[in-house]
């Protein structure tokens, strides 16, 4: 019984250590626009500057200890699976030249479709996009869709120039 009790008080201990801790890091973040310098602490986050929301929903970018992590990107207009990939992959080309990346740094990429049979049609836009040394990718079809009218979305976490 003794050290039951032991064992949770030591539980508890641990638990409020960990969330205090936990509290202390969180106020210790600092989050700035893009184009400021950073050490590999920081956390810089890059919103859309057309958003009229005071917060906006997401960060389009985030940088943070040598890596950029990049939004999906969709292409919401009228065209065909290749018309959409050439547009997302060149807004994610933008998306890490801004951040100060390249498309031959990215590391991992996700692909989301709208219907599987795009397969073969969008991998016919995507090859060579990132270079010789393509980066590990995950391609899924999404079931009910991607959101809004894009056939495809794609995702990437890419290493600093």
């Amino acid at each position: 019984m003794k050290n039951q009790r032991r064992s949770a008080i030591r539980k508890i201990a641990a638990s409020v250590f960990g969330l205090t801790g936990l509290a202390a890091f969180g106020k210790n973040l600092n989050t700035k626009n893009i184009s400021q310098e950073t050490s590999s602490n920081e956390i810089i986050r890059n919103t859309a500057e057309d958003s009229d929301q005071e917060v906006p929903l997401f960060s389009s970018s985030v940088v943070h200890n040598g890596l950029v992590y990049i939004a999906g990107k969709g292409a919401h207009f009228e065209g065909d699976i290749k018309d959409h990939t050439k547009h997302v992959l060149n807004e994610l080309k933008k998306e890490l030249e801004k951040a100060g990346s390249s498309m031959e740094k990215v590391l991992k990429v996700n692909v989301y479709l709208n219907d599987l049979n795009d397969y073969k049609a969008m991998n016919e836009v995507y090859l060579g996009k990132f270079g010789k040394n393509p980066p590990v990718r995950t391609t899924v079809a999404v079931y009910g869709g991607v959101p809004g009218s894009s056939l495809v979305e794609i995702d990437c976490i890419a290493a600093l120039k």
